[in-house]
């Protein structure tokens, strides 16, 4: 992925700003998400964190009207009922990269890139003029120009995770929801996707927000950190201040350590195990 290698014909998205209040998601009649709220802006990278189970996809999925709420308020770009837009409009302004898409059989890569641009074709094949630029960008964005007439039947789950990334990428929106996008990257294409996500938000005004279980990945990533506990969003705010050891702690159920990188001047967490403990009680004998 190289965010630098741009085609000029493409037309850059303009930032989106989503907002949502009073969100509560129910299966089988029990409450997962309770009241909550928050905000997606333009160039900012927004990380929701929390233990599994704790909502973070769920409200995310809510996000990109996928999820129906038992209740919610949604506004975007200052439409008060976000949720009245057509699918077609809400899709050219808001797309979402999910968990677990399928393996395409019979298709290539170019064709599944293609897909993105769903919105901006009208029935019976009308002509997209921006189409190709956007995929061909998609493409060089996430490393697979070289990939792109291989069948994507053929491609290992990372290779398949930047395929599908590819197609929201092509869709070409102004807000970006990303749940576990580095799920099956090698480290490479991991550290090379959230720069990528840094791109998008710094040099193009993107709204992204994402769910990642990686704390330093997300303290590295995030302009803005939002940690869900038990379907509540406990914390909304700057790493430093949502990151912090004994809320960690609190919400993992397990000791974690937090301090800042000497080289980099990143957070950094550490779990501290069983293990960890003896051995720290060993040191200290």
């Amino acid at each position: 992925m190289n965010a630098g290698e741009e085609n000029p014909t493409v037309r850059r998205p303009r930032g989106h700003e989503l907002s949502a209040t009073g969100v509560t998601v129910a299966y089988d009649g029990v409450d997962v998400v309770h009241d909550a709220s928050l905000t997606l802006r333009p160039g900012v990278v927004t990380v929701l964190v929390g233990p599994n189970g704790s909502g973070k996809s769920t409200l995310l999925r809510t996000l990109a009207r996928l999820q129906r709420p038992r209740s919610a308020a949604l506004t975007l770009d200052g439409e008060t009922d976000g949720l009245a837009l057509t699918p077609r409009e809400f899709s050219r302004r808001v797309t979402l990269l999910t968990q677990g898409r399928p393996t395409p059989s019979g298709l290539t890569v170019r064709d599944v890139v293609e897909f993105g641009r769903y919105p901006y074709r009208g029935r019976w094949g009308k002509a997209d003029p921006d189409g190709r630029a956007a995929v061909d960008r998609a493409l060089a964005l996430t490393g697979l120009a070289d990939l792109s007439e291989r069948g994507a039947e053929h491609l290992s789950g990372g290779q398949l995770q930047r395929v599908w990334l590819a197609s929201c990428l092509a869709q070409d929106t102004g807000l970006l929801l990303l749940d576990e996008p580095t799920t099956y990257l090698d480290l490479r294409y991991q550290v090379e996707l959230l720069d990528l996500v840094r791109d998008l938000a710094d040099d193009h005004g993107v709204a992204v927000g994402a769910v990642l279980h990686d704390l330093d990945q997300a303290a590295a990533v995030a302009d803005r950190i939002v940690l869900l506990d038990a379907g509540r969003i406990v914390a909304d705010g700057l790493p430093e201040d949502v990151l912090t050891p004994q809320r960690l702690t609190d919400t993992y159920g397990i000791r974690i350590e937090v301090d800042t990188d000497p080289r980099t001047g990143r957070l950094r967490t550490r779990a501290i195990g069983r293990h960890h403990a003896r051995n720290e009680r060993l040191r200290t004998a």
